[in-house]
């Protein structure tokens, strides 16, 4: 069974010119086939959008090795139901968690975007009004830090 290789994102972590290229060439590839827009007429809707499908790349790398070794080994799983989840902005915290937001920085800036700009265009994600839905939040990056195999619902 051929697998989809994910290798190409797995190595984006160092700030490295190849590096910054890669992660331009994503960028611009889902601006351009994603989105369908060019530099003339994207907004910075856009390029928040562009920037959250190439984080998006780098999160699925992760995930499609971690659902094979789900698959391979079986392991009891926690699912937490919970009615509420106050998230926050996800963008710049999942890529501060995969340790590429001075990479995905440093490339916007090479091409004369501001990432504090594309990041204040990401709207609040909160489903709920607070304590019970931060708590949900925290149990779910808990559950993440620990390597536990979890799901919210």
């Amino acid at each position: 069974e051929e697998a989809i290789n994910f290798d190409f994102i797995s190595r984006l972590e160092d700030l490295t010119e190849g590096n910054v290229k890669a992660i331009r060439d994503l960028f611009n590839r889902h601006l351009h086939c994603t989105l369908a827009k060019d530099v003339d007429v994207a907004t910075d809707r856009d390029y928040y959008l562009a920037l959250s499908y190439t984080v998006r790349d780098h999160v699925m790398a992760g995930w499609h090795r971690t659902q094979k070794q789900y698959y391979k080994n079986d392991p009891k799983r926690v699912y937490y139901l919970s009615m509420e989840f106050y998230m926050g902005r996800s963008l710049t915290n999942t890529m501060i968690n995969l340790g590429i937001r001075s990479l995905c920085s440093t490339t916007l800036y090479d091409m004369g975007l501001k990432m504090e700009e594309l990041e204040e265009v990401e709207v609040d994600a909160g489903l709920g009004n607070g304590g019970l839905g931060r708590l949900a939040a925290c149990f779910l990056d808990s559950m993440a830090t620990l390597a536990l195999p979890g799901y919210g619902y």
